[in-house]
């Protein structure tokens, strides 16, 4: 399979082979996908309307939900055609670029993570410094350096995995280019490539999560020295969200990309889709269900969108 690139195709395998369990699969991610994409927009759309969420909390949730959109919309809709399809075959070109866009925005998420737990830690911890410490000027940097990491991140971990000698099988088992069933194809040695490959996961996932543990740590010294016990609550509650997001999104993560490459087997899809279809559809409720903000702004919308609906439909009404 070697020679001109861009004449490479491969075959993705899928979630299964099974011709009855392929319907019934599609009807259940395609529901998933629908939610997850009305729930981040909604997200974005509430905090853009209510004034009462214009912090940078909720900033970096907007971005947040945006990465959740484009995340699932990398893997979901490629993912669904398959289901239903005959021909799964995919080109090179398709193939890299799914998988450049899939690093970026998972990096760039996990990013996020690392920066609302900082900006929780300030916002117990240094209350009286938080506008001056978190100020809009040093979430766009944030932002920004994330997007920048990310994409630097991506450029190389593609030239790792597509930099190789394509030549034999081009059958990737898994229902999206992922790193290691890619890898699997290579006919060159890839031994570089995944030193280089664990390298970059250890740099992004490692120091996201010393940035969310010693935000936590800071934040648990902090609330055990409150004196009021529903002081301390209100804080934990405030968290609650934020830890359950990471718990879903580290805990996929590591358990993927921190086994050696050849223990990886077919629990692996279940960890895919884990991390790839429901965290983007579940991450709206948890931070709307376990959110009194959210929730409190989502009655005042609902509130006046109600009250607008009622003054349009009285005159009409009358006439």
């Amino acid at each position: 399979m070697g020679g001109n690139l861009t004449q490479i195709k491969f075959i993705l395998l899928g979630i299964t082979d099974r011709p009855y369990a392929q319907t019934p699969l599609f009807v259940l991610f395609l529901l998933f996908y629908i939610v997850a994409l009305v729930g981040n927009f909604g997200i974005i759309i509430l905090v853009r309307v209510s004034p009462s969420l214009h912090t940078p909390m909720y900033f970096f949730l907007t971005h947040f939900a945006f990465t959740d959109i484009c995340y699932s919309t990398v893997i979901s809709p490629r993912m669904l055609a398959d289901l239903l399809a005959e021909d799964k075959t995919i080109s090179f070109t398709a193939c890299m670029m799914q998988f450049l866009s899939f690093a970026f925005f998972a990096v760039v998420e996990g990013h996020l993570l690392a920066m609302m737990a900082y900006d929780r830690h300030v916002a117990i911890c240094q209350p009286l410094l938080y506008v001056t410490i978190i100020s809009s000027r040093v979430c766009w940097q944030l932002i920004a350096s994330s997007y920048l990491f990310a994409n630097l991140t991506a450029i190389i971990c593609v030239w790792c995995v597509f930099g190789g000698t394509f030549c034999g099988p081009n059958r990737i088992d898994h229902f999206f280019c992922d790193v290691f069933p890619v890898l699997k194809l290579v006919c060159s040695d890839t031994h570089s490539s995944e030193m280089v490959i664990f390298a970059l996961f250890t740099i992004n996932a490692m120091g996201a999560s010393a940035i969310i543990l010693l935000s936590y740590i800071s934040i648990i010294r902090t609330v055990m020295r409150m004196c009021s016990a529903q002081s301390r609550a209100k804080a934990f509650y405030t968290c609650a969200s934020h830890l359950m997001a990471v718990s879903m999104y580290f805990g996929s993560a590591f358990f993927m990309y921190l086994q050696p490459p050849s223990s990886h087997r077919s629990l692996d899809k279940v960890a895919s889709i884990f991390y790839a279809v429901f965290n983007p559809m579940l991450n709206p409720f948890i931070y709307s269900l376990r959110n009194n903000e959210v929730k409190e702004a989502l009655v005042r919308c609902g509130r006046r969108f109600l009250n607008y609906w009622q003054h349009k439909t009285v005159p009409s009404s009358r006439t």
